[in-house]
């Protein structure tokens, strides 16, 4: 696959943070990679709506977004192109600190007297 005429998209921020709730614009069968499916089973549907979990980088070129489909009971990796934001009135990522966002920090416990 050549990149030559493709953006490199983590030259930029992504374009959904965790907790962004999305809609899939295609079909997604199994390629294999997902266990207890058949492979070739569909588990999206376009239309489906999910919310992104976690964001990973594929190839060091590309963003994928880990994507719980509640309704459907499994999370699927999508590319951007592949998503559409549920709110279009949302705005993007401001920078990249936003990304840390998610993650919940949890007060040390007080050791037991």
């Amino acid at each position: 696959m050549s990149t030559d005429d493709r953006e490199i998209e983590v030259y930029r921020d992504p374009a959904f943070a965790p907790g962004d709730k999305v809609i899939s614009k295609k079909n997604v069968k199994n390629d294999g990679t997902m266990a207890g499916k058949e492979i070739g089973e569909t588990v999206v549907r376009k239309g489906d709506e999910g919310y992104v979990r976690d964001i990973g980088v594929f190839l060091q070129q590309f963003y994928i977004y880990a994507v719980d489909f509640v309704g459907r009971g499994s999370i699927v990796g999508m590319r951007e192109r592949e998503l559409t934001p549920a709110d279009p009135d949302r705005t993007r990522l401001t920078g990249s600190s936003d990304l840390q966002s998610h993650i919940v920090t949890r007060p040390e416990k007080e050791p037991a007297q």
